[in-house]
């Protein structure tokens, strides 16, 4: 027997005598005659030496039986181990069971052996124990034996391993251990041998180490404790029982009391109480042994399995379990840190909150936890955030008081969140909360109508809507509450009562906030009915529905329609002059079913809902209620139901009069010789409000408004003092005109006189627009630079697309003057300070929802001008302005901006590269004007020009190949600008831009190596050989943007102190870095087809002679070159030597021809490079120190490029810092010397000695849990 203080973790193996045990296999033992048959002599006889298992046995094998010697046995032959028969899944769980079973009674030794390596194995364990292991070795010995067998090259092992067939072995190996232990649980469990094994072995295996181990025994060891919960639910129910049957027995009268049955019964019980007992203590060695370590195990998925399974010991087997000492581990680990570990908590506490019975139990935990499960409604896992949510219903349900009002309110307002399952969630809590609770006094209500049950719950949702105060989310309260409340919402002639029907006595009617309310909440459930999809923003979009919900949808739009074709004139009625009630309204017909108006025979309804929204049309000049009416006749007007010739003649007989009265009205407004007064401007607007509201959904061509509209705007140019809305809305009902006849002439139903007359039309128009950029409006402005965006990019060569070639005359492409005003108003309106921002607001700036709605406003113009640079409507290079204000204006434009870098650069490579080179430029001459010529680099300006250069080089990825010819041309242009101007001081002086080279160099790390060496070359074109020993501060962006040239291009770099060659110092390196040049081989330059001609000074390093060039001293390390070449007469002659000025056509001379020309040419040069050789020779010890330290790195370095590994039992190499003390010689050192920084991180050591003496308990608590739980105070 397991005792709970002291089990043993390692096997101990008694020989004793053979033993016979008695059929196990029988799970219906009522009268519990195989229980204490099990701990009979054979149970309580040890084991066996595997020296005497042949006696009698036939040396281990019987014929007849399905194992033999751990293996599957099928028609005599051996080919399967109980492992490989569970993986298949093939064989019925019961029959492999059984046949393990027949085996242990033979040879308990064997069949145990082979269990051990089953859990062995199903850890991914390559090894086996053997017998021999098994009889001589100790728990812990063979533990280590295993892990040292263990395979190494994959942590994948069959619990995580993905696919079907290992999903299916895990969920067989949880049914086997299952299985067996209740097909053992009447005799062999008891016999105080297999159970102490294998709860030996796992206690063991789960303070492992290795990972796998301890995964694959805490699951084997939780899914045995869960099967021996159920083995002791069913003892305490057979004890009872047989208690029940005693007391019975024994309060017969004495005459009839059977004292033989009384004794048995009292046998039976003592001995069901002897089993329970033991079962406890196998349950609390495992719980002891395994749960309380492994809970906060340091991987996240066996803390999981060990949350998991205690919820179901406590569900199962309350009455043990479902006390403080048990719930304080799930509520401990509620803080933990992994969202998985969170979500198995919350769901076992779910299945002991559904049940009633066990809510009594749960009152100090709900009291002690609330708090905290309230606080995980927010979690930032959507999956546990939802459950918590469902928790908390479930003990609203138990008891009203637990939640406080904080509480409740803290879930409510989730009915408005965006994920749908959270608001679902929330939606189910708030309809238990507030309206699943029926007072008597409500039961003999009506059903439907203003006085039923379901008026109140209306009202209720109203006053909840209001109080949220998130007016516009209607749609989504509606969405959370469909799926627990769609009867209620669905009651739309509740609704329609509130609203038409009058109080009652002594009822209070809804005020008029309340029905604005009540009428949004009745159109988003119309139209959730109706759609059957979450609103927008809520969810993935449109799914597939079944045949039932295809058939409720249509059941509910047949309602709608009959029930709303009779009411919405009335409603319209009622609220004609109310604009938000109105434009709700108009939008329900969008959901009618238009056959109902014929079939139903309601036609005069229908008349009805016409003669209201003319009414209607009549009375509002709000644009909103405009176009609700306009997309109600549009609505209405589908030529596939027979109502469309009604509902045509009523839009005709209504735009008739509207033209007619615009016609009439404009000609008195514009009459010469007289100011037009207010009422006549106000008439004029009306009604060309109403006119381009109705143009935005039907086609109005037959009414000619083109003319009107042109000599409105005409006239508005020409006097200047035309009402702003008047012109807004004037080109707005132009842009409208032009559109429709674009839609006219694409479909090809019109003639070549039309495609004629669009062009005059769309060309005049923009011409228009294009001269009311200039107006002092800001409105106007505005609707002017929108309109002529969106012309410039329907008419864009775009139009040609798809097949219609045809539309070629229509092509408009704009000006250079065209592109330059469109630019300066980008640059006037929209990248502006928010304080400077004045229009269009009142004078509000101070209220945060305008300068929202400003900023909004700003951000859909530069938008719009984006949209013309990246279908490249106007010029690339356009966007110079636009990019360079990407840093300042981060916050409000920087996505917008950065997108359109990013098209832009899908377009054109280069042509962006250019442009990005070109803002910098101009900012450059932006400070240049601002701070003069002798500004401080250090200044703000220059350092945020810099740092916008870096945001820039950040924005061409990694991939260095597809932007090497991009790249290149930005520093050819750079380079180029730096030198351009002279310095105005005169000779001697740097260039007024050299500065700009610290900016450039921002961008030499995405140069390819090669390509280095080519800009460097380019670079020396613009130099001088003054420039090269200029040292001053003024120098520096020179000198640093040279280094930044040098930097990773060793190959190609010649050194001062070494004197080597430029030839023999390419060959040394090459020979000293194989395997950079083995790894990758990177392609040509290929020509460039847009700009062939800028792309080819990267391919002139042979033909193109530049000036003679000093580079700037660089220290190379003496690992680069050969101590036995190093020959005094390799002087600095040959770094330097200059060569001639030749025809580009003729050959290159040999480095040997240079070096004896320059020796020749240039003596004053070789004069100051001996003086430099001398200063040299002075440093010669502080210089042996340091190139015997950079020697070393250089070693390190080299081993790592050639790709050779480290040895898993390598020592990390120690490299001894030797460098001098000194600051100064240390500062000289790093300004000379340019490597290449690498850490070496050597991987963790995996060999088999060390791993098997790490500590054996595996677990961080400050990795897997907060702080404030590990000293919490618990119970």
């Amino acid at each position: 027997m397991i005792a709970a203080q002291d089990l043993q973790t390692d096997f101990q193996f008694p020989q004793e005598a053979d033993s016979q045990l008695s059929s196990d296999t029988d799970l219906e033992d009522p009268d519990g005659k195989n229980a204490k048959t099990g701990k009979g002599t054979a149970a309580k006889k040890g084991k066996k030496a595997f020296g005497e298992k042949a006696k009698g046995g036939g040396g281990g094998k019987l014929s007849g039986l399905g194992w033999v010697n751990g293996h599957r046995q099928e028609n005599g032959m051996e080919n399967m181990t109980l492992f490989e028969v569970v993986k298949i899944g093939k064989s019925a769980t019961q029959s492999v069971v059984d046949d393990w079973i027949e085996a242990y009674k033979h040879d308990r030794d064997i069949a145990l052996l082979d269990l051990i390596n089953f859990f062995i194995q199903c850890s991914g364990c390559k090894g086996a124990v053997s017998a021999e292991m098994f009889r001589n070795m100790q728990n812990s010995e063979i533990i280590r034996k295993m892990t040292e067998e263990f395979d190494e090259d994959s942590g994948d092992y069959p619990l995580t391993m993905s696919g079907p067939q290992w999903k299916k072995f895990r969920l067989s190996f949880c049914e086997f251990i299952g299985v067996l232990v209740r097909q053992c649980q009447y005799s062999i469990i008891y016999d105080e041998y297999m159970m102490d094994t294998v709860i030996s072995l796992l206690t063991g295996l789960s303070d492992s180490q290795v990972r796998a181990f301890r995964h694959t025994s805490t699951l084997a060891a939780m899914k045995l404790m869960t099967a021996l919960v159920n083995v002791a639910l069913n003892l305490s129910i057979n004890m009872d029982n047989t208690q029940r049957q005693y007391e019975a027995e024994r309060n017969k009268v004495i005459g009839k009391r059977a004292n033989d049955r009384l004794e048995l019964l009292l046998q039976k019980r003592k001995e069901l109480q002897e089993n329970q007992d033991e079962i406890e203590n196998m349950m609390n060695a495992i719980f002891k042994g395994v749960f309380v370590h492994r809970y906060r195990d340091a991987i996240a998925e066996i803390r999981a399995i060990c949350i998991e399974e205690i919820g179901v010991w406590m569900k199962l087997y309350s009455d043990a379990f479902l006390n403080d000492s048990y719930l304080k581990y799930v509520g401990w680990t509620m803080h933990d840190k992994q969202g998985e570990v969170r979500l198995k908590c919350l769901t076992a506490l779910q299945g002991l909150y559904y049940s009633r019975e066990l809510n009594t139990r749960l009152e100090l935990f709900t009291s002690r936890f609330k708090d905290r499960i309230v606080s995980m409604t927010l979690d930032k896992e959507y999956d546990v955030a939802v459950q918590a949510i469902k928790l908390l219903t479930l003990v609203l349900q138990s008891s009203d008081e637990v939640l406080t009002a904080e509480d409740c309110e803290s879930v409510y307002h989730l009915v408005y969140s965006a994920h749908r399952p959270i608001a679902v969630a929330a939606g189910e809590f708030l309809f238990k909360k507030l309206f699943s609770h029926r007072g008597p006094e409500e039961e003999g209500l009506p059903r439907r109508g203003r006085q039923s049950l379901n008026g109140g719950l209306i009202k209720t949702t109203v006053f909840f809507f209001l109080e949220s105060e998130l007016h516009e989310h209607g749609a989504y309260l509606v969405d959370s509450l469909w799926e627990c409340a769609a009867e209620l919402l669905k009651d739309w002639e509740s609704m329609i009562s509130l609203l038409l029907d009058e109080p009652m006595p002594g009822e209070e009617a809804l005020t008029d906030r309340q029905e604005t309310a009540l009428v949004e909440i009745m159109l988003c459930a119309i139209r959730q009915a109706c759609e059957c999809h979450p609103p927008v923003g809520r969810g993935t979009g449109k799914r597939v529905l079944a045949a039932k919900e295809k058939k409720t949808q249509l059941d509910d739009r047949t309602r709608i329609t009959e029930m709303f074709a009779v009411a919405l004139p009335l409603l319209l009625a009622k609220y004609c002059v109310d604009v938000d009630k109105v434009t709700n309204l108009l939008l329900i017909p969008k959901y009618f079913d238009l056959d109902i108006y014929t079939t139903g025979r309601l036609e005069k309804h229908l008349d009805a809902l016409l003669r209201q929204v003319w009414e209607v049309v009549d009375k509002h000049t709000d644009t909103e209620v405009l176009e609700a009416c306009s997309t109600t006749y549009h609505y209405l007007c589908n030529e596939e139901f027979t109502i469309c010739n009604r509902v045509d003649i009523a839009r005709s007989q209504l735009l008739d009069e509207l033209v007619d009265k615009f016609n009439r009205l404009l000609e008195d407004f514009l009459q010469e010789g007289e100011e037009p007064d207010e009422d006549d401007a106000y008439q004029v607007l009306s009604t060309l409000k109403r006119i381009s509201a109705f143009h935005n959904a039907h086609d109005l061509s037959k009414w000619d408004l083109f003319t009107s509209n042109y000599k409105l705007l005409n006239t508005g140019l020409q006097n200047g003092d035309m009402p702003e809305q008047i012109v807004i809305h004037a080109m707005q009902c132009t842009h409208y005109i032009v559109l429709w006849h674009l839609a006219k002439v694409s479909e090809g139903s019109s003639s070549k006189g039309d495609m004629v007359t669009l062009r005059k039309q769309m060309r005049a128009f923009c011409l228009m627009c294009q001269r009311y950029l200039n107006s002092v409006n800001t409105a106007v402005k505005e609707q002017a630079f929108t309109i002529l965006c969106d012309s410039l990019m329907i008419f864009s060569h775009q139009i040609m697309s798809s097949g219609r070639e045809q539309l070629e005359p229509l092509v408009y492409t704009p000006d250079s003057s065209l592109q330059a005003e469109l630019l300066n108003f980008i640059l006037d309106q929209v990248f502006i300070d928010q304080d400077d921002d004045n229009n269009s607001t009142d004078g509000q700036q101070d209220d945060e929802a305008s300068k929202i709605e400003a900023l909004h406003k700003r951000r859909n113009l530069l938008a719009a001008y984006c949209k013309l640079i990246i279908y490249n409507v106007v010029e690339i290079n356009t966007g110079a302005d636009i990019f360079k204000q990407y840093m300042r204006y981060y916050n409000d434009y920087g996505d917008i901006i950065k997108e359109t870098m990013s098209k832009t650069r899908q377009i054109d490579k280069i042509q962006c590269a250019k442009t990005l080179i070109l803002s910098l430029q101009q900012l450059f001459n932006e400070m240049l004007s601002d701070l003069g010529c002798n500004f401080d680099r250090s200044s703000s300006a220059f350092c945020g020009i810099k740092e916008l250069a870096r945001r820039f080089s950040l924005t061409f990825g990694l991939d260095q190949v597809k932007t090497r010819e991009a790249i290149a041309m930005l520093h050819k242009d750079g380079i180029e600008f730096a030198f351009k101007e002279p310095s105005p001081q005169g000779e001697g002086n740097p260039p007024l831009n050299l500065a700009f080279l610290d900016i450039l160099s921002e961008f030499s790390s995405k140069l390819l190596r090669q390509d280095k060496k080519t800009v460097h070359m380019y670079l020396e074109r613009f130099m001088t050989f003054q420039m090269a020993l200029q040292r001053e501060d003024c120098w520096l962006p020179l000198i640093s943007y040279r280094n930044s040239l040098q930097a990773g291009g060793d190959d190609d770099t010649m050194s001062v102190i070494s004197g080597i060659s430029s030839r023999g110092s390419t060959i040394r390196s090459k020979k000293s870095k194989p395997a950079t040049t083995s790894k990758r081989k990177l392609p040509e330059v290929e020509e460039n087809s847009c700009s062939s001609s800028d792309a080819m000074w990267m391919n002139r390093e042979q033909n193109v002679q530049t000036p003679l060039m000093m580079p700037s001293p660089h220290l190379t390390s003496t690992v680069l070159r050969d101590p036995k070449k190093m020959r005094p007469e390799d002087s600095y002659a040959a770094a330097y030597a200059a060569p001639s000025e030749q025809h580009p056509h003729q050959p290159v001379p040999s480095p040997q021809q240079h070096h004896h020309q320059t020796a020749m040419d240039y003596n004053t040069q070789v004069t100051w490079m001996l003086a430099q050789r001398q200063q040299a020779e002075a440093h010669q010890q502080q210089e042996r120190v340091c190139m015997q330290y950079a020697k070393m790195r250089n070693h390190m370095q080299q081993a790592i490029r050639r790709g050779s590994g480290l040895m898993e039992d390598d020592e990390e190499p120690i490299v001894e810092d030797v460098m001098m003390s000194s600051e100064d010689r240390l500062e000289d050192l790093n300004e000379g010397m340019d490597f290449d920084t690498m850490d070496i991180d050597l991987p963790p050591s995996k060999n088999r000695r060390e791993r098997t003496e790490l500590k054996p308990d595996y677990f961080d608590p400050s990795s897997i849990m907060d702080d404030s739980v590990l000293n919490v105070s618990m119970f």
